[in-house]
């Protein structure tokens, strides 16, 4: 897990540190495990772009040496890991600390507690809160005038090793904040919590630290959209970020993510869906489809094409409704989908065989009152048979 701290503090003297061993995180086996495991041994690591590869061990003591690396002109970075299940240093510390310093002038510290976060899990619950206290007494020490805080959080993970509640001012829940695409399904995921095993779970678990360092890259905007639920976002209940004014929260280091309204409406929950793999990116398309009315269920695949990439969405039709809407990931905005597609995919027999489309409309999210959506009129489909529009588009700046 990470934390980050905006801090003001005034500029002090400091000259470098010259032929200085490099300090390094800490990995721990099972027998030295048993031996260390009264103590908890936390170590501070500090990395700054003046030592971006020598990592210098740092307490608050070193704030009034001049051999520290660190500036208290700069902001600070406080990077704290979580559970060790083997005792193994986490090889991403270092590529986040990296990232963090490509993408700004900082100072980092990391909060290795290796020999407290391995092995026992019941153990590392207690231990966290003496590692807390402690990180809490160096944070106070660098404090030296009050600031505003603001804190944000990622979820990727929170029906098994996270957690489902808002922690910060924003919270971002990634593809709802459980299974995250691309991450293989396992029937035996409550196995892995008995005996820990790195693969399906942590592949959940990690994606909140592989996406923020992609943020850091600044490649596309992640961008959360507030919404009560995940189950309201994905049927484009929530389309625009008004509680913001308009100015929705992204995931990088923007100040307060991007957001300008003050003061910052605590707790929020924001919602984004995403790809695979880095960059992450995905654009928020609003599929709307409205039907005639049905005397059977019916079953219509909608794709979505932009150059040899699609997206595909499945509505299961009712006999009592007749709009429906879903939030699609697609990994191409709208102004760039060439074709859009349907299929009435319902089985012979106790399916509705042709189907009336009255409509169906794409827009992208969060929707501007200036764009207008993309929508084709009164199409009949027969059963197996594929219908296709293709779109004439220029994409344009607004």
């Amino acid at each position: 897990m990470t934390k980050s701290f905006f801090l003001c503090i005034h500029k002090a003297s400091g000259e470098r540190q010259e032929d200085v061993e490099c300090a390094e995180l800490n990995s721990t086996r099972w027998q030295g495990y048993r031996q260390q495991r009264p103590k908890l041994e936390v170590q501070y690591l500090l990395l700054t772009r003046k030592n971006p590869d020598c990592a210098q061990r740092f307490d608050q003591d070193y704030l009034s040496k001049p051999t520290s690396y660190f500036n208290t002109s700069c902001p600070t970075k406080v990077i704290v890991h979580g559970y060790r299940a083997l005792g193994r240093k986490p090889s991403w510390v270092t590529d986040l600390a990296q990232a963090l310093l490509r993408a700004q002038d900082v100072n980092v510290v990391v909060v290795d507690w290796i020999y407290g976060a391995s092995f026992a899990y019941n153990l590392v619950v207690e231990n966290y809160k003496e590692v807390a206290l402690q990180i809490s007494v160096l944070i106070n020490r660098l404090q030296v005038r009050e600031t505003t805080v603001f804190m944000f959080a990622i979820h990727t993970d929170s029906d098994y090793l996270g957690i489902s509640i808002p922690v910060g001012h924003v919270d971002f829940f990634l593809n709802g904040g459980m299974d995250q695409t691309g991450c293989a399904r396992s029937r035996f995921a409550t196995i892995f919590l008995l005996f820990p095993v790195y693969g399906y779970v942590i592949c959940d678990h990690m994606r909140a630290v592989h996406v923020y360092m992609s943020a850091l890259n600044g490649t596309c905007p992640l961008m959360g959209i507030p919404c009560f639920s995940y189950e309201d976002f994905l049927q484009g209940s929530c389309v625009d970020c008004e509680v913001y004014k308009r100015r929705c929260p992204t995931i990088g280091l923007q100040e307060n993510s991007g957001i300008a309204t003050s003061p910052i409406p605590g707790q929020q929950k924001v919602f984004l869906l995403t790809t695979s793999s880095s960059p992450f990116c995905a654009h928020h398309i609003l599929l709307r489809l409205e039907v005639s009315p049905l005397d059977k269920s019916a079953e219509v695949e909608v794709t979505l094409l932009t150059w040899n990439e699609e997206t595909v969405h499945r509505f299961r039709l009712q006999t009592a409704t007749t709009v429906y809407r879903r939030v699609l990931a697609h990994p191409a905005a709208l102004c760039q989908i060439d074709t859009i597609r349907l299929k009435n995919t319902g089985a012979r027999l106790y399916r509705q065989g042709d189907l009336h489309i009255k409509s169906v409309c794409i827009s992208e999210l969060p929707l501007l009152r200036c764009v207008h959506p993309l929508c084709v009129n009164n199409i009949d489909i027969r059963r197996g048979v594929l219908w296709s529009h293709d779109f004439v588009q220029v994409c344009g700046t607004l």
